[in-house]
């Protein structure tokens, strides 16, 4: 990609749904696109390591094989770890140098662009958001704790810091790309532009949390209304031509754990169909 403007991308995650996303930037470095500032959210955060390391095809190889491990998220994993997925797993043993697909940390640290990535400090509630320098070859803790979801794992503790998944605090963080100078931003949603969260499940998480964190079990409570307002603002801001939302028309019965592999490989065959609108979005 080569314009005089800066160009922001957010990946917003979202679990299993995240191959979407995993779809939408395999076409980028398919089509040289390269953005400027990158923001992840969870899964969101994953992707990009990737797609800043010109990786190309290592999400879908996680999404596709290793998430249908028992290592990987398994019941199992809950009972004996207390963490129904394994954040060391994925973001260890797997994707260390001496892994079975390391990521390629010096290539992601030279790649020009700025990556920001989202999580919430469970003891305040509030996003904080990493650098790709907080990450260091086989320490990919930024990313384990931007994944860290609430009910599902036990908070990722950094510095004595405990974080949750950076989606409970900070969905769509797009604002992150205009304040840091961005004239446009492609935002990668991994739900229909029509979804409007509810607030039932996260009322339910947040009653699991208040006990020992109950900053951040506040925060749960206003996740749907974070997002909705969120996501008005971005439609606003499209409309406007200032923003681009990616973002399937469909996910049919996908959920954020899903293990039907089918399902998951036709998402992210539908992000790299719909990440076509980006090319034209970028070069204008």
């Amino acid at each position: 990609m080569s314009n005089k403007h800066k160009i922001g991308l957010v990946d917003m995650g979202g679990g299993m749904r995240g191959i979407y996303g995993a779809g939408v930037l395999d076409y980028c470095m398919e089509q040289d696109i390269l953005f400027d500032y990158c923001v992840g959210v969870s899964a969101g955060s994953a992707n990009i390591t990737s797609y800043l390391a010109g990786q190309h095809g290592r999400n879908y190889k996680f999404y596709t094989e290793y998430a249908f491990r028992k290592e990987y998220m398994s019941v199992g994993n809950l009972i004996k770890k207390h963490n129904y997925v394994n954040l060391e797993y994925i973001y260890g043993i797997l994707s260390n140098s001496d892994g079975e697909y390391p990521l390629d940390y010096n290539a992601m640290m030279s790649c020009r662009s700025v990556f920001r990535i989202v999580a919430m400090n469970a003891l305040t509630g509030e996003p904080y958001y990493f650098d790709k320098s907080d990450m260091h070859q086989d320490d990919y803790g930024a990313i384990k704790a931007s994944s860290c979801v609430p009910a599902v794992n036990l908070p990722y503790i950094i510095e004595d810091i405990p974080y949750f998944d950076g989606g409970m605090t900070d969905p769509l963080p797009f604002e992150r790309c205009f304040a840091a100078g961005c004239d446009r931003v492609v935002l990668i949603l991994t739900r229909p532009k029509t979804y409007r969260r509810k607030p039932d499940r996260d009322r339910v998480i947040a009653g699991l949390l208040q006990h020992s964190y109950p900053q951040a079990a506040d925060r749960m409570r206003h996740r749907a209304d974070i997002y909705n307002l969120q996501l008005e603002t971005a439609l606003r801001l499209e409309r406007a031509g200032r923003l681009l939302i990616v973002a399937p028309d469909n996910i049919g019965k996908m959920k954020t754990l899903t293990k039907d592999k089918q399902t998951v490989i036709g998402l992210y065959h539908k992000g790299k169909s719909d990440a076509e609108v980006i090319k034209q979005f970028v070069n204008v």
